[in-house]
């Protein structure tokens, strides 16, 4: 019998083209597997066979863990100083074993023992394959759809698979089987049933990578894709830049008469693609972002990340796009919140931020109109500037002398310690007031407090939109927080009518 068995395994290995190695892998859990239903309970069998004579030997196990953590699987588990009574040396996560009567082959449901061999003979060849595949370093994986899978796509190249996921797919696209498709390897899922590969043709990284297929420039490291934003078979941007002044980025992309950017357009069905010069400057790489419209003037908000960009008349509509398309693309693409606004909009906002600064000036420093526009003319917009803009700076503001400079400093550094003061008191107050809910960090409670958000009321008052932008949170949690802190309200209607 041990001489059948060896004669097997070498048959199976070269039938299959695996090692020896996991074919007797697949004998023994085989035969584990067969051992474990003599026995009542999730034991563990291992099963250990010579690779030379054919003998085996099978024993059960337990998982040494440690005396604090208890026993979670008590047929698999053993206490350390359990293990310790049997093996003195013995440390945590290493198993203690005894020898059982092993299964005789002959008593071993046949069927049952082939579906396992060959189950791990395909597990391997699966990922032999897979290996072998991944080993080449492709980024982009190239086949023909093999079927559909509730929705997906299977496409298959040479025998290895990946799968397509609906929501991978460029919009309105439509494969038939046989088709041939490009698409992106994003992750390798091993849990996944026959097809490993994740593939996606909506993520910018396919966009990036069939651009640097079509220009050589790229991979030769004269040219560098930064960054991408798509709108999967409407409209892209990509920011390209540079490393040799010689090489113009955006007409290297363009190729001659279009042919580069027109072969990735054709790839992904029609869709356009906006080539825009990346730059250091924030601001220059807006403006460059929001091509094809002009822009009138920029400022800049390094606080918030954001930038109020002004348009004329003209050019809002193409500023913002179909749809609010182009502003967001561009926002996607440079990282920054963009706000458009036309000149008259501009003005306005302009207006009440400098009469939101001269009544701040006039309150917390005590000056007059004259001085407060004179700060917010030479560029003064807090208190945080009048405080701790360095002293010679503030010295070269016309009508002002030292006296007067020092003066106007100690006021903005004793109005902010003022406003601090009462302000930990306001977000201690709410914090009592909003601590109990969970869900909440005090961080999270001290940026509602800023915000005016104060008792549960006024956190029930809040739109999901306004609490994920406060907060951060996602969608489901802001949600979840609003209808508990809105729970009172019930409560209080349930007595009223109770009464």
């Amino acid at each position: 019998m041990n001489r059948e068995m060896l004669m097997l395994v070498d048959a199976i290995s070269r039938e299959k083209n695996v090692e020896r190695d996991v074919v007797f892998g697949a004998v023994e859990a085989a035969l584990a597997q067969a051992t474990k239903k003599l026995y009542v309970g999730e034991v563990d069998i291992r099963v250990s066979l010579n690779r030379d004579t054919g003998v085996y030997e099978t024993f059960r196990r337990w998982h040494v863990v440690p005396d604090e953590a208890g026993l979670q699987l008590p047929d698999q588990e053993i206490l350390l100083f359990e293990a310790k009574e049997q093996i003195s040396d013995i440390e945590v996560d290493e198993y203690i074993e005894e020898t059982i009567e092993s299964l005789p082959i002959g008593r071993i449901g046949a069927m049952a023992a082939k579906q396992v061999i060959l189950q791990k003979i395909r597990d391997a060849e699966r990922e032999m394959l897979l290996n072998d595949f991944m080993s080449r370093g492709d980024k982009v994986f190239v086949g023909t759809v093999k079927r559909m899978d509730k929705g997906d796509l299977i496409v298959e190249s040479g025998r290895v698979e990946g799968r397509l996921r609906r929501g991978e797919m460029i919009p309105k696209e439509n494969f038939r089987t046989g088709d041939r498709v490009r698409a992106m390897i994003m992750e390798v899922d091993l849990t996944l049933r026959g097809a490993p590969i994740v593939l996606s043709r909506s993520a910018p990284e396919f966009m990036i990578e069939l651009f640097r297929n079509e220009v050589p420039e790229i991979e030769q490291g004269l040219l560098e894709i930064k960054t991408c934003a798509r709108d999967a078979g409407s409209r892209a941007k990509i920011a390209v830049l540079s490393h040799d002044k010689r090489v113009d980025p955006i007409g290297t992309c363009v190729g001659v008469r279009g042919t580069r950017v027109n072969a990735v357009t054709n790839e992904l069905a029609g869709e356009r693609v906006d080539i825009v010069l990346w730059s250091e400057d924030p601001a220059q790489f807006v403006i460059g972002a929001l091509a094809p419209a002009n822009v009138s003037s920029i400022v800049v908000d390094e606080e918030r990340h954001a930038m109020d960009v002004v348009v004329d008349e003209e050019n809002l509509a193409i500023a913002i796009g179909r749809g609010g398309q182009n502003v967001r693309l561009a926002a996607e693409l440079t990282g920054w919140k963009i706000n458009i606004l036309d000149a008259a909009e501009s003005a306005q906002k302009q207006a009440t931020e400098v009469d939101s600064s001269r009544q701040l000036f006039m309150e917390k420093l005590d000056v007059d109109e004259e001085i407060a526009d004179l700060l917010i003319a030479e560029g003064f917009t807090s208190l945080e500037q009048v405080a701790y803009v360095p002293l010679e700076e503030m010295l070269e503001i016309e009508s002002f002398d030292e006296d007067t400079v020092n003066e106007l400093r100690n006021r903005a550094k004793d109005a902010l310690l003022t406003m601090e003061i009462a302000n930990e008191e306001g977000v201690d107050s709410v914090a009592h007031t909003l601590g109990d809910l969970q869900g909440l960090t005090s961080e999270q409670i001290t940026k509602l407090a800023e915000n005016g958000v104060q008792t549960l009321d006024d956190l029930a008052d809040l739109a999901v939109d306004e609490l994920t932008e406060l907060t951060g949170q996602s969608e489901d949690e802001a949600k979840a927080l609003i209808m508990k802190a809105r729970e009172h309200w019930f409560a209080n209607d349930a007595s009223s009518q109770e009464s």
